[in-house]
């Protein structure tokens, strides 16, 4: 039995070493580092609430704060409900093979930086782009693309739904395919058995593939930039303003920590909801 437990600690330890060098430790830091000062340009150790005190009592941070929920709220709905379909698709409908190419295909977007792609998407949704081009050849009017609200979706989309295809995929390939069998036996239709048997049975999946999703775009930096144009400021922008207004470290720790806060909670709470008992 102690041999047993030694190896395990022993492969548990790199694990464990990782998370308190690169997560442990920056955070330890950054809550000090919320607690220093800027005097004359220049961060100094303090230990005071002024930093915690300005942001919190901020209403810019606190309309940043709504519209980065919002973003990510809006982001992970529309990516979810899109993936579903795909992946249901890809694990009931296509053979092995048809199916390992289609994963496949999934995952070559990841070859490519997400910068990269995101500069691609800005030569489609231009107003003097492929996609406005295309539509003015055709006898419409240009549509704004980019620099707005859909501009970032597009970018939050291009993150994080290959992601979540995946992740829903592998978990709808392990629902068992008997209970689907015995709802059909008992008169059950397509969409009933849809919503009845698989989804619940694919729940921890589908709810980890929505927390990776509403993490990804929450945290997220580039699209609401270059394809949303910073015309709503998200916290990550906040951030990056916050160091270049007077090198006020101390202030963005302080975003930043509130952004780990309401991440971790929303991952705690999607975990124990994702697998809670039913009835519970």
């Amino acid at each position: 039995m102690r041999r047993i437990r030694f190896f395990g600690v022993a492969l548990a330890l790199p694990m464990l070493v990782w998370q308190l060098a690169f997560f442990v430790a920056p955070l330890l830091f950054l809550v000090a580092l919320s607690f220093w000062q800027v005097r004359n340009f220049r961060l100094q150790p303090a230990l005071t609430s002024v930093n915690w005190e300005y942001v919190l009592a901020s209403d810019v941070f606190w309309s940043t704060y709504s519209h980065t929920w919002i973003n990510a709220i809006v982001a992970t709905g529309v990516c979810s409900l899109i993936a579903f379909p795909c992946a249901y698709a890809i694990s009931f409908k296509l053979q092995p093979r048809a199916r390992q190419l289609a994963i496949f295909l999934l995952v070559i977007p990841f070859f490519t930086s997400y910068l990269v792609r995101i500069y691609s998407w800005q030569i489609f949704l231009t107003d003097q782009g492929i996609i406005n081009k295309l539509l003015s050849s055709a006898g419409f009017s240009p549509l704004p693309l980019i620099n707005n609200a859909f501009g970032t979706l597009i970018g939050y989309l291009t993150l994080t739904l290959p992601l979540v295809i995946l992740l829903q995929l592998f978990s709808l390939m392990f629902v068992d395919r008997s209970l689907i069998e015995a709802a059909h036996n008992l008169s059950c239709g397509r969409v009933r058995t849809v919503f009845a048997v698989i989804i619940p049975s694919a729940r921890i999946g589908l709810v980890v593939a929505a927390l990776f999703c509403f993490i990804l775009t929450f945290g997220d930096f580039v699209s609401p930039l270059y394809l949303g144009g910073g015309q709503s400021p998200t916290l990550p922008i906040l951030i990056t303003d916050t160091t270049k207004s007077g090198q006020q470290w101390p202030r963005a720790a302080v975003i930043a920590l509130m952004m780990i806060g309401t991440l971790l909670a929303v991952a705690f709470a999607s975990i124990a909801y994702a697998y809670r008992k039913p009835g519970r």
